[in-house]
């Protein structure tokens, strides 16, 4: 099943999940070479079609050629083998904000063969520690702006021996720069299989150990071949902003993955917030925007104060699903598209969206091309239309996790539980209802959180929201609604009573929040996705 691996350190092969456990892979469609290296593909490969002058990344005031990004990759591929002894198969962590420094180690990483691991720059270093051990890394790459956590779990770590400082700024002043800068911009890169492992993916899972997604070199690809080219119909005249980490899978593809693949730009923001992201979209005219829904409500108040959004041609909401309210308006205002999708680090990006010319409000959409999708019940039968169930699916990619015993959890009959309960209408088209244990059961009733959410934020009154289950003792729970209030609002029991309201007249009455709480702001991750759990860890009774 599994083709030729160059790795010569077999840990990534040795671990992964027993073939029966491993979900359907349909890769009709999707014919890569026996060996491959999805960093070539991105970089050598594009100067060879003739892409060489046009921008790749931009970031920290300075635009970088695919030229000089095959150049610069191949010099730290260079130091990364010569100097600091990387063999295929080696797990190197790369840890920095979003800068082309970072895009580039990763690059360098993988035409060395490694497989790498991309950390968040918040993480501090007990939680560093975890994926340390976890992916069992000896080698570290670190922004030298934000070494300490690292270098303190250096100091704890049976495994990590190095951590090699880079500059994440244009300086290119740090070790790993200076050792590069000797070496020649030619490298011979891995020859590696097309089906080993290039990058681990940790999720950000809210209890017990980390897992670690297991993506090999042609899923990279699939990504960029499937949603990319299908959906965004990716042009070489693209320019790409977004919220999204290069850490999370989501921001790889969307900031680094999908431009390169078809010789777009990239623009990367260590501090993605929606006025540095209007910024950006009007000084580079960028074209397609990823980042969270929350984000997009900023943003339109900007186009109030005069910011000019005309340059994007689509924008893809991630992160939260896309209440139907911010669709509305967004459309409305911008008369551009606006496409939820639903992705997972354990299939790697998106998996089923809305398209350009097949999008709803309240939707996400149908499979993109090469993946199936079904609702099913506890017992993995399919459920009528219309009833809400599990979502399984199956495509190109698929989960795999490193060593771990919760894979059969999430793949089962060979397909992939991806942990959100699904709708899916008379049309076909899947429409969100809420991760699975977001599901709030009231007195017999089945109420999705984000159905109630979407309401409370048609409310003129509603900035954001959030809902959770909170105990009761006569319903078991009862619907409770955290609201930030807009402009013009009172926190008191009227304004309450009046959101109740307009939830019942809006949706099923019995959905409508019996508790309203008022908070100043929601917590949430840094890509702006709401965390319920919170909510519901910190709740005073």
């Amino acid at each position: 099943m599994l083709g030729p691996s160059a790795h010569v350190d077999t840990f990534t092969r040795d671990n992964l999940p027993p073939f029966d456990q491993w979900p359907d892979l349909k890769l009709d469609g999707f014919d890569y070479p026996e060996y491959l290296n999805c960093a070539v593909e991105l970089t050598d490969r594009m100067v060879e079609k003739g892409f060489g002058d046009r921008t790749a990344l931009i970031g920290n005031g300075r635009r970088r050629t695919y030229k000089e990004l095959a150049d610069w990759t191949n010099r730290l591929a260079r130091a990364l083998v010569e100097n600091y002894g990387v063999v295929p198969g080696n797990r190197v962590l790369i840890r920095a904000p979003n800068n082309p420094a970072m895009v580039a180690c990763w690059l360098a990483a993988t035409k060395a063969g490694a497989v790498v691991v991309n950390t968040m720059p918040m993480l501090r270093a007990g939680e560093l520690g975890k994926i340390v051990d976890k992916a069992e890394i000896q080698l570290a790459l670190c922004d030298t702006r934000i070494k300490d956590e690292l270098v303190a779990c250096a100091k704890e770590s049976r495994f990590l021996k190095q951590v090699v400082g880079f500059d994440g700024t244009a300086n290119h002043d740090a070790e790993l720069d200076r050792v590069a800068l000797d070496k020649p911009v030619t490298f011979e890169a891995v020859r590696t299989g097309r089906d080993d492992v290039c990058l681990l993916g940790f999720t950000s899972g809210t209890t017990g150990s980390p897992k670690a997604t297991m993506h090999f070199h042609r899923d990279i690809l699939v990504i960029a071949d499937g949603y990319a080219k299908e959906v965004l119909k990716v042009t070489p005249d693209d320019v790409f902003v977004g919220s999204p980490p290069l850490a999370f899978t989501f921001g790889l593809g969307g900031l680094a993955v999908f431009p390169l693949r078809f010789g777009a730009a990239a623009t990367l923001l260590e501090s993605a917030t929606p006025p540095n992201m209007v910024d950006i979209i009007q000084t580079y005219r960028a074209t397609i925007s990823f980042t969270a829904p929350t984000a997009y409500r900023a943003m339109m108040k900007a186009m109030d104060e005069g910011a000019d959004l005309s340059s994007l041609r689509i924008a893809v909401s991630a992160g939260e699903t896309l209440p139907a309210p911010v669709y509305e308006e967004w459309e409305k205002r911008t008369g551009k598209p606006i496409l939820d999708g639903i992705g997972a680090t354990e299939m790697l990006h998106i998996f089923i969206t809305n398209r350009l010319d097949d999008r709803a409000p309240g939707v996400t959409g149908r499979p993109v091309a090469g993946y199936e999708a079904m609702v099913v019940d506890d017992d993995m039968n399919e459920v009528p239309r219309g009833q809400i169930g599990r979502l399984a699916v199956r495509g190109p990619t698929g989960c795999r996790y490193l060593a771990d015993e919760r894979q059969p959890s999430y793949v089962r009959d060979g397909w992939n539980l991806t942990g959100d309960s699904f709708v899916q209408d008379a049309d076909g088209r899947f429409r969100f209802a809420a991760r699975s244990d977001d599901m709030i059961l009231s007195a017999g009733y089945n109420i999705a959180g984000p159905e109630v959410e979407a309401a409370l934020l048609s409310h003129p009154l509603v900035a954001e929201c959030a809902v959770i289950g909170a105990p009761d003792e006569a319903r078991g729970q009862i619907v409770e609604a955290y609201v930030v209030l807009a402009g013009g609002g009172t926190a008191d029991a009227a304004t309450a009573k009046l959101l109740q309201d307009h939830v019942k007249a809006t949706i099923a009455p019995y959905k409508y929040p019996r508790s309203v709480r008022f908070v100043p702001a929601l917590p949430k991750t840094q890509t702006g996705k709401i965390q319920r759990f919170r909510l519901r860890q910190e709740r005073v009774p």
